[in-house]
């Protein structure tokens, strides 16, 4: 496509060079910049794109954009470059992108899933019961990125760059995929990476204290009006009306075609008798007038409100009771109340719970069921809300008959400052604990103390497959790291 064409729709402010040359891609990162792209040189939190914008060009890169405060003529650009100086990048950036793609999210279905918990699962969930229902489905999310059982690609965040999210939205369309979901952040509203998509439904699972920190919301209002941006760009909207935010929408957006799910208050779409065990949830789900027993094969109070969510969602394609069922049970998600098989023949269970609220709630689900002790090994990552710490400790201290405070994604903050905040909390109650700063040596030793009546509980990293340490992922999966230390338990045992 011609980037005159490209451009349609933004506001350029001044240009130079030919606006009639073809660009076949586009990308904000360098490193992944493909012949005839078109480079926009971000100016984001941490890194200057106008530093990358020879890196660009030497891999292929045929026109720069760059932002209404970059001087132009102080950048030494080859004459054969052609460069655009745009008015707000990254909206300019989502918009160039659909017009590329022919935006493509009006050619399909596309399902917008959006609050502090539970997106991922939701999302997994949404796609198994559309899939029981016979329809080909694609999924742009925190762990992977998939086109039926296909999975295209492993991701890092929740909600990708706008033109990453075209790009594949543009590929699914070439596969005939009829519903796309796509997880989205509340960073993602903010940083208008869903800007130009065209959204059918959008679901708001709930909303709790998180995220609020200098880098990201500055306070819990701003956290909901970011999550809201995304509900106004759907006509239909599924929400929880047992939460305390996410009951406000439905009189804030009364245009609208809402329905509700829940279980205390009055809802379309509820559920009752919730009967949780130590592998599943189920609970009687009521919805057009009738009553069915759903089980879901993940436990918790929280899971059945996800699968209440997804079935809401999934309610606009007038799917069956028979194909939710199918679908929820077997059912899981990676790392997400993941249950770690083991030649030990312990119970570890991998999560990514990384809020006071997640933390609570898993706990909660499996300490009644656990003949022996939870021991609780986690940390929370550095570079976000700090005043969560201390409550995560109690919360732990209380609920966990042993805790195991250890490194999490520390990004660029002092581990031992992030244990120590966790550690106030900690020492306001009775709970049992011990600090170990690594890891790995704080799973080994959780491993070394556990007896097959105990459960390990490693909240956290969840999917994540990588450690941030002083801005560098290492690689790390905590399945891997689980079967190696149990190898060398069971070799030196072997040996004695």
């Amino acid at each position: 496509m011609l980037l005159n064409k490209v451009l349609k729709d933004v506001e350029i402010i001044e240009s130079k060079g030919n606006l009639d040359i073809e660009i076949t891609n586009i990308s904000s990162d360098s490193r992944i910049v493909k012949k005839d792209c078109l480079f926009f040189a971000i100016k984001g939190y941490s890194l200057d794109g106008t530093k990358f914008i020879n890196k660009a060009i030497e891999n292929g890169a045929t026109g720069i954009v760059v932002d209404e405060t970059t001087d132009i003529s102080e950048l030494a650009i080859p004459d054969n470059i052609t460069i655009v100086k745009l008015n707000n990048i990254r909206h300019a950036l989502a918009i160039c992108s659909c017009n590329l793609y022919d935006y493509p999210s009006r050619k399909l279905k596309l399902i917008g899933v959006t609050g502090t918990k539970g997106k991922t699962t939701s999302t997994y969930m949404i796609k198994s019961i559309l899939e029981k229902h016979g329809l080909k489905v694609g999924l742009i999310g925190s762990i992977s990125i998939y086109i039926g059982d296909k999975k295209l690609e492993d991701t890092d965040r929740t909600t990708p760059e706008s033109y990453k999210i075209q790009e594949t939205l543009a590929m699914m369309v070439k596969e005939n995929v009829e519903v796309a979901i796509l997880e989205v952040s509340s960073q993602a509203m903010k940083l208008d990476r869903v800007t130009g998509c065209d959204f059918d439904i959008a679901l708001f699972t709930n909303l709790s204290e998180d995220h609020i920190s200098p880098k990201e919301h500055k306070d819990m209002d701003d956290y909901f009006n970011a999550k809201l941006s995304l509900l106004k760009l759907a006509p239909n909207i599924v929400v929880n009306v047992d939460n305390e935010w996410t009951a406000k929408v439905p009189s804030l957006l009364p245009d609208k075609h809402i329905t509700t799910f829940g279980m205390k208050n009055k809802a379309d779409i509820s559920m009752k008798n919730i009967r949780p065990s130590n592998s599943s949830v189920e609970f009687t789900l009521v919805m057009n007038g009738e009553e069915n027993d759903i089980k879901v094969s993940i436990p918790g109070e929280y899971m059945a409100y996800n699968a209440l969510g997804a079935i809401a969602v999934s309610s606009y394609f007038d799917v069956t009771v028979d194909n939710i069922k199918k679908a929820l049970n077997p059912f899981k998600v990676f790392g997400r109340s993941e249950m770690v098989p083991n030649k030990l023949g312990l119970t570890i269970m991998i999560d990514y719970a990384h809020t006071p609220s997640s933390l609570e709630s898993i706990l909660k689900t499996v300490k009644p069921y656990t003949k022996g002790r939870v021991i609780c090994t986690w940390g929370v990552g550095g570079d976000r809300d700090s005043a969560k710490r201390p409550i995560m400790g109690e919360i732990s201290g209380n609920l966990a008959d042993f805790t195991i405070l250890t490194s999490d994604q520390v990004r660029t903050e002092d581990p031992r400052k992030i244990l120590a905040d966790i550690e106030v909390g900690l020492k306001k109650t009775n709970g049992k604990y011990t600090v170990i700063l690594n890891r790995t040596d704080a799973i080994r030793y959780a491993l070394s103390i556990a007896t097959k009546d105990d459960i390990i509980v490693l909240p956290g990293l969840g999917s994540d497959l990588y450690i941030e340490y002083m801005g560098v992922k290492y690689p790390y999966d905590e399945r891997v790291v689980i079967h190696d230390i149990i190898e060398e338990m069971l070799a030196k045992k072997k040996e004695a």
